[in-house]
């Protein structure tokens, strides 16, 4: 058994080589990339084509599918593709070939299509043999001039054939209609452009070569064009820097209008989507954040559709602000999309780079150049010939009877005619073939014509041969024919796109609107596990803890609201109350949902209020007053409020109302001071509230002095103390105090 292993040897060894594996395989993946770049994944700059469209569109012109002919099944031209030109499978051919003629993704379709090809909604084309297509004006334009050596051919995959190795391109595809691919290691995408806007920048370009992407974005091109239409939202600076740079993205909106109801009601309709998104699965996102409760302004959605677009959101009551609605759905939903740039294509059909804007149409127009300057060289040599041919019938028709005598009379009248008259062995084989019929008087007159109208023609070739100017003017002369086809007043030239600025909405309120508001209650435990209870519970003693834990603090709140957690350590976290953990069980743990230090524990929670104030007490008695909108920290990290040396502590937070404060330390001394003598800072150490030699503070409180300061007994009366009656506790801050007064509670807080 262990013989058969070995490799089959023919006596000797000399058939093995040894080869370096890294060296193999970098070898044989560098030809698959250079494979998937060149002839695959890549258009060509200059007719924006992937050999495969390119191969369709020069098969179904060889098939004389014309725009004016009849339509063919499409599984013919699939075979013919696939059969001379491009030996790869048939599904993949005739979905390149149903996306060109889709309109809902080419702004230009280079193949008109008969049949079910396929929707925005994303269902595939009928099966190739129920389809059938032809050429559009555009893959004509593509093509003109082919036939006329307006650029090179190759042998096709078996020798037996050849294709073009790129088209004339009249038409500039590759901004027009766009491209995206991936290769290896390289991408390319490209948005569909405005053919009128791309015609004009070109022929600024003609004009004046220097001209800078800038310029052309302000003057031509503001941005894509797509076939779905949309709004694209970006500044023109950021679409400036995409276009000179190659790369960057789109921001595309949909497109939305109200529609009256009448008596206050409305219903938002959509008429346009983003490019690329499906319809359908856009719906059924839509329906899907609906039962999951993300949208909690809308209702219901409505697919009316039919040859247009018509999507119907219909909101949860007549109050609803349409625009913060649509913009949670922006956030939520593909109703906003962004389609990437990357300007990645093949340089004179070999390099692969990202080109500018300018770049792409600089080489666009050098091409066409190229190709106008082959057909006219074409056109010479064809005017030349049939000079040639011309000047030999004149001769003969001036010596026509001894012309019919050499024919007639000699063995072997080519070479005597050609000693006789000085004609070129052309010349003789056309007047031999030449017919009776054509020996009629008239006929010389109009080979006089003929011959006066091609010197003529062929002058004008060779002055625009020589004249660089004279070039760019038929260059530019033919691009203005293309515009005229594809002017913005006609149909399929007008511009979809739209352009807008994003409007400024308020991103607390779009958050608020992807929230469900519902009533709950926040409980937070001594050991620090929270939890949201569904609705606002009064009664906390039903609420049940792990074993040697109680309840810290519990409060009603929303799920809009955010919920504001502060530790003995100085540090603010936040969290959305619609986060919280669900009310089943014990909760979490917050060291495990925020990133807290083991050594600190929870102070208090409470529901944010940006408008409201608090004043940050330690346990040595320092303090300082905070906005709440400085707390608000969005990051699991929280935010340092308090900065303290251990093994001080934030002590309390009291929220700052009247213009006096009382503080109350642990050996039993008060001290009442104005309010505004505590600094307002957003994060620091504080200043000293009141002097101890040892201890700390038991109790501050907030009061307007005018109504005198109150705190009630752990019996729960109530006593109140009159500014007149305050006199001896007045001071200034960072003073000692004094004994507390007669009937303070033993506690030494404020409340019992």
């Amino acid at each position: 058994m262990g013989q058969n292993l070995l490799p089959p040897s023919g006596g000797d060894d000399d058939s093995i080589l040894p080869v370096d594996l890294k060296a193999a395989l970098e070898e044989r993946y560098l030809a698959y990339a250079l494979s998937t770049i060149m002839h695959r994944a890549l258009p060509d700059v200059r007719d924006g084509l992937k050999p495969v469209h390119r191969r369709i569109v020069y098969a179904m012109s060889e098939m004389g599918l014309r725009p004016n002919a009849a339509f063919r099944k499409c599984a013919k031209i699939v075979g013919e593709v696939m059969g001379n030109y491009h030996p790869h499978g048939d599904q993949s051919i005739y979905d390149a070939l149903a996306r060109l003629a889709q309109d809902f993704s080419q702004r230009y379709t280079l193949v008109n299509g008969q049949g079910n090809f396929g929707n925005i909604d994303g269902d595939s084309p009928a099966a190739m043999r129920y389809t059938e297509s032809k050429m559009t004006a555009v893959s004509e334009l593509l093509l003109e001039g082919i036939d006329q050596d307006a650029v090179d051919f190759r042998d096709t995959y078996d020798e037996s054939n050849s294709e073009p190795i790129v088209l004339p391109g009249a038409f500039p595809n590759l901004l027009a209609n766009g491209s995206s691919g991936i290769a290896v290691g390289m991408a390319t995408s490209i948005p569909s452009h405005n053919a009128h806007e791309l015609c004009d920048a070109a022929l600024h370009l003609i004009r004046d070569r220097e001209t800078t992407v800038e310029k052309l974005v302000e003057l031509y091109i503001p941005g894509p064009d797509f076939p779905t239409g949309g709004i694209i939202i970006d500044d023109r600076s950021s679409i400036i820097e995409s276009y000179r740079t190659g790369r960057g993205g789109f921001r595309v909106r949909a497109k939305w209008q109200t529609e009256d109801l009448g008596r206050g009601g409305y219903q938002i309709v959509i008429t346009e989507i983003p490019f690329q998104v499906q319809k359908s699965r856009l719906i059924e996102k839509i329906a899907e954040l609906l039962v999951a409760r993300k949208l909690p302004l809308l209702e219901d959605v409505r697919d009316e559709s039919a040859e247009d677009i018509r999507v119907v959101l219909v909101p949860k009551s007549r109050t609803v602000d349409p625009m913060i609605l649509m913009e949670s759905m922006f956030k939520l939903t593909e109703l906003e999309s962004r389609f990437p740039l990357n300007m990645n294509v093949l340089s004179l059909g070999r390099i692969p780079r990202v080109m500018a804007l300018n770049e792409v149409l600089l080489e666009w127009l050098d091409h066409r150049r190229e190709v106008l300057l082959r057909r006219s060289r074409f056109r010479l040599a064809a005017i030349e010939k049939r000079l040639e041919i011309l000047g030999g019938f004149l001769i003969a028709y001036l010596n026509i009877d001894e012309v019919i005598r050499i024919i007639r009379e000699e063995d072997e009248p080519k070479p005597v005619m050609m000693a006789r008259f000085g004609l070129t062995d052309n010349q003789v084989e056309a007047i031999l073939n030449m017919r009776l019929r054509s020996l009629r008087r008239l006929e010389e007159f109009e080979i006089r014509k003929e011959f006066d109208e091609l010197t003529k023609e062929k002058s004008e070739i060779e002055a625009l041969l020589g004249s660089d100017d004279k070039q760019w003017q038929t260059v530019a002369w033919e691009i203005g024919e293309v515009k005229k086809k594809f002017a913005k007043a006609t149909e399929l030239g007008r511009r979809r796109t739209q352009f807008a600025e994003a409007p400024e909405a308020d991103d607390a309120a779009i958050l608020q609107a992807m929230i469900e508001k519902e009533p709950i209650t926040v409980v937070v435990s001594e050991k620090g596990w929270i939890r949201a209870l569904k609705g606002h519970i009064s009664d906390t003693s039903t609420l049940t803890f792990k074993e040697g834990d109680a309840l810290k603090v519990a409060f009603p709140a929303q799920t809009t609201d955010k919920i504001l957690i502060v530790t003995t350590g100085g540090k603010a976290y936040t969290l959305g109350g619609d986060k919280l953990p669900g009310g089943r069980g014990h909760g979490e743990p917050l060291r495990i949902i925020v990133d807290m230090e083991n050594d600190q524990d929870v102070l208090t929670a409470f529901v944010h209020d940006p408008q409201r104030k608090q004043l940050v007490v330690s346990t040595a008695g320092n303090g300082f007053i905070v906005p709440e909108a400085e707390m608000a920290a969005n990051t699991r990290k929280g935010k340092q409020i308090m900065n303290l040396t251990t093994p001080d502590e934030t002590k309390m937070l009291v929220p700052v109302s009247g213009d006096h404060v009382a503080v109350v330390g642990e050996n039993r001394k008060m001290v009442v001071f104005p309010l505004a003598q505590i600094p307002e800072m957003s994060r620091g150490k504080g200043v000293r509230l009141q002097r101890y030699k040892d201890g700390g503070v038991a109790d501050v409180r907030c009061f307007v002095i005018a109504n005198g300061l109150t705190w009630e007994d752990s019996a729960g009366r109530t006593f109140t103390k009159t500014k007149d009656e305050l006199i001896e506790w007045l001071g200034d801050r960072a003073a000692a105090g004094r004994t507390v007064p007669k009937g303070f509670p033993r506690s030494g807080r404020f409340s019992g």
